[in-house]
């Protein structure tokens, strides 16, 4: 335990930061796992509102991670690293679900 007035307040100021980080990574969490589900629905049933559905998971999952790399919570590669895993999975189902005329020319070149 601490012995001087200044390592308690230290402590105290690091649980409060720990809370309040806490609180934005589990927020972050929930929202790429909501984005998530969206995607794999409208890869399931593609429609334009279910393509709408996701464009809003997208927003609200970006801007919370970019409050939390501007807040220090989350490191800015880290933050980096996470908006590049949604659009990644975005652009893995619309390769699916509409396959370019391209990709069937250049495999069947190689074949």
């Amino acid at each position: 335990m601490a012995n001087n007035k200044s390592a308690l307040k230290r402590i105290e100021i690091a649980e409060r930061n720990r809370v309040r980080n806490k609180t934005y990574k589990s927020a972050v969490k929930t929202l790429m796992k909501k984005y998530f589900t969206a995607v794999d629905d409208y890869a399931r049933q593609p429609s334009p509102e279910s393509l709408q559905k996701v464009q809003t998971c997208m927003a609200e999952a970006y801007s919370k991670i970019d409050k939390a790399v501007k807040r220090g919570v989350l490191h800015t590669n880290n933050g980096a690293h996470k908006k590049s895993r949604l659009a990644q999975r975005l652009k893995k189902v619309h390769a699916q679900l509409n396959p370019s005329p391209q990709d069937s020319t250049a495999a069947e070149a190689v074949v």
